[in-house]
C-alpha cells in the first residue's frame, strides 16, 4: 500500500524520528560500529529497541547490516549507506539548532556537540 505523507518534513521524520534514531546516525556517522558498540554509547537504549531501530532503519535503506564470520557467533556491522550519509546535513542543521536553543535555558545542558554528525558530511 501506498504511503501518503502531507509534506517532505513528514516523511522525513517517519524516517529519522525518535529519540535513538538521530543518535545511532551520529556515531554510525563517525564510522561502521557493531550492535556492543552502539550499545555502550548510548547505555540507557535496551537490547530490544536499539535491534528494533536498527532494523527500521536498515529497512528504509539508510544502514547497512554486514555478517562475517563462518560459524556463530557471527560478527555483525552497522555503516551508513549513501542515502544515510545524505542526512548529514540535515542532522547537523537539528543539532545546531538544538544547541543555540539549549544555551537560552538554564536548566537544560548538552554535553557533546554536532561534530559526530558532522562526520557525515566528510563521508
Amino acid at each position: 500500500m501506498k504511503q501518503t505523507f502531507n509534506n517532505g518534513v513528514e516523511a522525513t521524520l517517519k524516517i529519522i524520528s525518535g529519540k535513538w534514531k538521530p543518535q545511532l546516525l551520529c556515531h554510525l556517522g563517525n564510522r561502521p560500529q557493531r550492535t556492543c558498540d552502539l550499545r555502550q554509547k548510548l547505555p540507557d537504549i535496551s537490547q530490544k529497541v536499539l535491534t528494533q531501530q536498527l532494523r527500521e532503519l536498515e529497512r528504509d535503506g539508510i544502514i547497512d547490516r554486514q555478517i562475517t564470520g563462518e560459524q556463530a557467533p557471527f560478527k555483525v556491522t552497522y555503516s551508513l549507506t549513501p542515502l544515510g550519509r545524505s542526512l548529514g546535513q540535515i542532522l547537523v542543521q537539528m543539532s545546531i539548532w538544538g544547541e543555540q536553543r539549549a544555551s537560552d535555558l538554564p536548566d537544560v545542558e548538552i554535553t557533546n556537540d554536532h561534530g559526530g554528525f558532522s562526520r557525515l558530511l566528510e563521508n
